[in-house]
């Protein structure tokens, strides 16, 4: 099978595992990951072929529903601060979902979208789905936030059921139980959910200076300590002077749920990409999942998990509950 690189990629594509029962979109098995249709057909290439990478990029990565949002709005406002102070009225994340501040490599080439990469000013900051794996050559700092998977499997269920409506599919007869039986065989979006974690965790053991690995539930606990950490990985630390200003803080605050679920923008509009804004925002806490799984569905995602991650050397039990 060639590479998506390949010129013909889209029309042999037929020929990869194919998975239909996990909506919105279509999935197909490639290089050990399952992957909408379109992102495989039209994202992955057009990224690799299309995406000039900068020495000071810096690529937000996660698998969905891992706290990507909140991810975006942090990384944005603190890679624009100078040009954007947080307490400014017209700040960009006081007007436009985090989603359209940061756009995603891949999936805006997947959905056809005018993605003007280059007219952006340095330092980008973008997102992806991508697994570490397929990611495009010459990339620079990567942030990579990891959530427990019994919370991204609820998560991307309500999402689904949510936005489906949205790109015309009928989801409300997914049940929870048939999203946990196909996240345990790891048939979902950018499944499975436990490789995609295990390779950046790798990468961030093999290259840290180039990969910084965060989990959502000690981003909950101290946003302001993990918002210091990443402002200095990617390049622009806060000064002791901002420090004595509270920037850092007035950024967390900026970026709180609270804050972000009363922007017009967010409970009123769409997307760039047609999704209705306030299906991003939801509780933003850990452990919600005992709200709508059994405890016995609960023991079935962590047995699939555990035996996915053997070998692996990470574990997700490092991270504990903790709200937002």
């Amino acid at each position: 099978m060639d590479s998506p690189h390949d010129d013909g990629f889209a029309s042999e594509m037929a020929e990869l595992p194919l998975e239909t029962r996990y909506p919105p979109f279509a999935l197909r098995q490639y290089a050990g990951f399952w992957l909408p249709e379109r992102t495989l057909a039209r994202g992955l290439p057009a990224a690799r072929d299309r995406f000039a990478p900068r020495p000071d990029d810096v690529l937000l990565a996660s698998f969905p529903k891992s706290g990507t949002t909140w991810l975006k709005a942090l990384a944005f406002a603190t890679a624009r601060r100078a040009a954007h102070p947080p307490s400014a009225h017209d700040h960009p994340l006081r007007q436009r979902n985090p989603h359209d501040c940061v756009p995603f490599l891949g999936i805006g080439f997947a959905l056809d979208k005018d993605v003007e990469l280059e007219a952006l000013p340095s330092p980008r900051v973008l997102a992806t789905h991508l697994p570490f794996s397929l990611l495009p050559t010459g990339r620079s700092r990567v942030v990579y936030v990891c959530r427990d998977p019994k919370d991204v499997l609820v998560s991307c269920w309500l999402f689904t059921r949510k936005v489906s409506e949205s790109v015309g599919v009928d989801a409300e007869s997914f049940s929870l139980r048939e999203a946990m039986e196909l996240f345990c065989a790891g048939r979902c979006m950018y499944g499975p959910q436990w490789l995609h974690v295990a390779e950046y965790w790798e990468a961030s053991r093999r290259a840290a200076g180039e990969v910084l690995f965060l989990r959502y539930e000690e981003m909950l606990r101290d946003p302001v300590g993990s918002l210091r950490t990443m402002a200095e990985f990617m390049g622009c630390a806060f000064s002791p002077e901002e420090e004595e200003r509270g920037v850092a803080r007035a950024i967390v605050e900026l970026c709180s749920l609270d804050k972000l679920k009363k922007v017009e923008a967010n409970r009123k509009g769409r997307t760039a990409a047609g999704i209705k804004a306030d299906a991003y925002f939801r509780k933003g806490v850990a452990g919600d999942w005992s709200s709508h799984m059994t405890p016995e569905m609960g023991k079935m995602v962590d047995e699939a998990v555990e035996d996915g991650l053997q070998g692996s050397g990470f574990s997700f039990a490092e991270s504990t509950p903790a709200s937002h």
